[in-house]
């Protein structure tokens, strides 16, 4: 059902978003990949891509904390891959700390790249999506878009502001072929995580295996990590036609942590 559809995936050069690249290239999905790395090993990540499952794949590296940049991006996935029928907005950082010592530089880029990239991609895409009456928007929020740990008042406000933004466009839509939905992952072991439990470790002053059992997966009661590949799994299917009927949702996916 999804063959031959474009989908842009933001933050898609590692972790959860390149899971989720990964999984719609097999339905057989051109992608627009995004994201910061080695411009080497992005382009053979993208060439890969294209080569196993047959797929046009582009790339474009543009800063999802600018406005401007998010419109010039989109407009070339548009142009490259004849429409976006499918947005996946994932890009996404991370900073710790007592909001009381937050720094304001950190606060402003995580609003901007946690929350107002989705609201500028989404912006872009739906003129497109409106008029072939079809579209499928999935905002990777997280499970502290559902619930707050502390010092992380930053990172908690964007994606609770990112689950509250998929609420009122799915709204806005949803006589037009367009859903709109939220998945909320507890904890992936991606790179953004690695970078939690080592700034975690500091700020409780414990090693980062004590971090990982007594703070990261505390909440988790499976006391295990969610894999990438169950969160991209249930991003292709709410792309699919079973999935027609579910948009303004917040799915969890988080080992029960949302439960308690």
């Amino acid at each position: 059902m999804l063959k031959g559809k474009s989908a842009v995936v933001t933050g898609s050069t590692s972790g959860i978003g390149l899971g989720i690249a990964r999984a719609f290239a097999g339905q057989g999905v051109n992608l627009m990949l995004n994201g910061f790395g080695d411009a080497a090993e992005i382009e053979k990540l993208r060439a890969g891509l294209t080569a196993e499952f047959g797929v046009k794949v582009l790339y474009d590296g543009a800063d999802m904390s600018k406005g401007e940049a998010i419109a010039a991006f989109m407009k070339k996935a548009a142009d490259g891959l004849g429409g976006v029928d499918i947005l996946v907005n994932n890009a996404g950082i991370q900073f710790v700390s007592p909001v009381d010592e937050f720094p304001e530089a950190k606060w402003e880029a995580i609003a901007n790249i946690n929350l107002s990239s989705s609201f500028h991609t989404i912006k872009a895409a739906l003129p497109g999506m409106k008029q072939k009456g079809w579209g499928r928007i999935v905002n990777i929020a997280s499970a502290h878009g559902l619930v707050a740990s502390p010092f992380k008042s930053a990172y908690v406000a964007a994606k609770h502001g990112q689950v509250g933004l998929t609420k009122s466009v799915a709204l806005e839509v949803a006589e037009a072929g367009i859903t709109v939905n939220a998945i909320c992952p507890g904890y992936v072991r991606t790179p953004l995580v690695e970078n939690q439990i080592a700034d975690q470790a500091k700020v409780h002053k414990m090693s980062q295996e004590q971090v990982i059992r007594e703070v990261i997966l505390a909440a988790q009661p499976t006391k295990k990590f969610v894999e990438v590949e169950e969160v991209a799994a249930l991003a292709v299917y709410l792309c699919g036609d079973m999935a027609k009927s579910i948009t303004g949702t917040s799915i969890a996916i988080d080992g029960g942590w949302t439960a308690r």
